[in-house]
C-alpha cells in the first residue's frame, strides 16, 4: 500500500492493535494522509473478522505476538522509525511488555506516545475494567439522555468510545506534533473517555452552573424536555426532529403546524411545555414523515426527517457531498474533515496481515541500518 495523499501525507504512525478507540484514531489518521501501520495479534480478541472490519481501513496490517520477544522487536524496530504510537492497553500492560513510553521514548526521542485509556492512567479505577457506558456513567453525561420517565438511554458508543476517547487523543497527538516543532521533542498523552466525554459536556456544566439546566432528565432545552427541541412521530410511524430554537425558527415551526395565531402557551414558559409537547405531538401524528418533510423543506423551521441509514446514504445533499462511499461493498461515512488543497485519497479496504519487513525496509532502509 503507497503512502496516501493528504494533509498528513508523510507521518508514520504505529498502532498497537486493539478495540474502539484507537483504532478508530488510527482511522483518521491514515485517511487524512499518514503512513499507518496496525499491530494486531494473531487470533487476538476482535468484534468481526478484521479483514471485513471497515474501522481497520487505511493503513497495514501486521500480526505480531507482543508476548514473543522476537516480534516485541520488531515492534521497537518500528518504533525507531515512527512519529506516533497509539496504544489502548490498561494502565501498566505496555511497561509490562518492555513498550512503555519510558523504553520507547529512550529509543525515539521525538515519539508522540498516544494512550488511551477508559478512566486513565492513575486514579483509584485506573485499572478497572469498564466500556462506554460506564466512563458517561461515572461523570454525569448519561444521567442526562433519556426520557423523564424512563432509565438512561446510551448515545450508542458516540460520546465514551469516539467523541471522548478518539477525538480528543487525535487532538492530543495533533497539538504534541505542533509542540515537537518547536521542542523537538515527543511526549505522553493521556487521553482518557472519561475525561474526554465530561469536556463534551461543557456548555451544559456551564448551564447547570448558572441555573439553566436541571438534573432532573427531560426537563431542559436539549434533552427532550423543550417541545420545539426534539422529535415527533408521525402518522406512518416515522418520525420528525425539530430544532427550532430561535424566535424566527421558532415562528416558522408554528407556521407548518398550522398554529401560527393559535392561543398557545409562550415559548420559554417552561410551565407550558407539556401543553405545546401534546399540541405538537397531534399535530405531528396527523401526516406521514416525508409529507411533513415537504411541508417544511419551503421553511426555516429547523425540522428534518429522522432518517434511516440506508435512507441517510441515498440523501442528495449527502450525495452532493460525497459523503458516504461504497468500498469493497460497503458502505460507509467518507474522510472528513474536507481540505481545499490537500485532500485525501479514497481510503483503502482493511488489509489481510502483511510481513513486518515490508514496512520496514521502506521505513529503515539498510542504507540507516536496518536489513531483513
Amino acid at each position: 500500500m503507497s503512502p496516501q495523499p493528504g494533509p498528513l501525507a508523510g507521518l508514520r504512525v504505529v498502532e498497537l492493535g486493539g478495540i474502539g478507540p484507537v483504532p478508530h484514531a488510527a482511522m483518521v489518521l491514515g485517511d487524512l494522509g499518514a503512513d499507518v501501520v496496525r499491530v494486531q495479534r494473531p487470533n487476538g480478541f476482535q468484534l468481526t473478522d478484521p479483514t471485513h472490519d471497515h474501522l481497520l481501513r487505511s493503513r497495514r496490517n501486521h500480526a505480531l505476538d507482543l508476548k514473543n520477544p522476537a516480534d516485541r522487536d520488531r515492534v521497537r524496530d518500528l518504533v525507531a522509525h515512527t512519529d506516533v504510537l497509539l496504544e489502548g492497553f490498561r494502565p501498566g500492560v505496555a511497561e509490562r511488555l518492555g513498550l512503555g513510553p519510558d523504553e520507547l521514548t529512550a529509543q525515539n526521542s521525538q515519539l508522540i506516545y498516544g494512550r488511551m485509556t477508559g478512566w486513565g492512567q492513575d486514579g483509584p479505577l485506573a485499572t478497572a475494567v469498564g466500556h462506554d457506558i460506564n466512563y458517561i456513567a461515572l461523570n454525569g453525561t448519561l444521567h442526562a439522555m433519556g426520557p423523564h420517565d424512563g432509565p438512561p438511554a446510551a448515545p450508542l458508543n458516540l460520546a465514551g468510545d469516539f467523541g471522548g476517547g478518539s477525538m480528543l487523543l487525535l487532538t492530543g497527538v495533533l497539538a504534541a506534533l505542533w509542540e515537537r516543532e518547536r521542542s523537538g521533542r515527543g511526549q505522553v498523552i493521556d487521553a482518557a473517555m472519561l475525561d474526554g466525554s465530561a469536556l463534551l459536556m461543557q456548555s451544559i456544566w456551564a448551564w447547570r452552573g448558572i441555573g439553566n439546566w436541571s438534573d432532573e432528565r427531560g426537563q431542559n432545552l436539549l434533552d427532550g424536555g423543550a417541545p420545539f427541541y426534539r422529535s415527533y412521530r408521525c402518522a406512518d410511524g416515522g418520525y420528525v426532529a425539530v430544532g427550532a430554537i430561535e424566535p424566527q425558527f421558532y415562528t416558522e415551526l408554528l407556521k407548518g403546524l398550522g398554529l401560527l395565531g393559535v392561543e398557545l402557551p409562550d415559548q420559554n414558559d417552561r410551565t407550558g411545555w407539556p401543553t405545546l409537547t401534546d399540541r405538537f405531538a397531534r399535530e405531528f401524528a396527523s401526516r406521514t414523515r416525508d409529507e411533513w418533510a415537504a411541508v417544511f423543506a419551503e421553511l426555516e423551521a429547523c425540522v428534518t426527517p429522522v432518517l434511516s441509514f440506508a435512507e441517510a446514504a441515498r440523501h442528495p445533499h449527502a450525495r452532493a457531498r460525497g459523503m458516504f462511499l461504497d468500498l469493497h461493498g460497503i458502505t460507509q461515512p467518507a474522510p472528513a474533515p474536507r481540505f481545499s488543497r490537500s485532500g485525501a485519497a479514497t481510503p483503502t479496504p482493511p488489509q489481510q496481515p502483511s510481513p513486518v519487513e515490508e514496512t520496514l525496509r521502506r521505513w529503515a532502509p539498510a542504507s540507516q541500518g536496518w536489513t531483513a
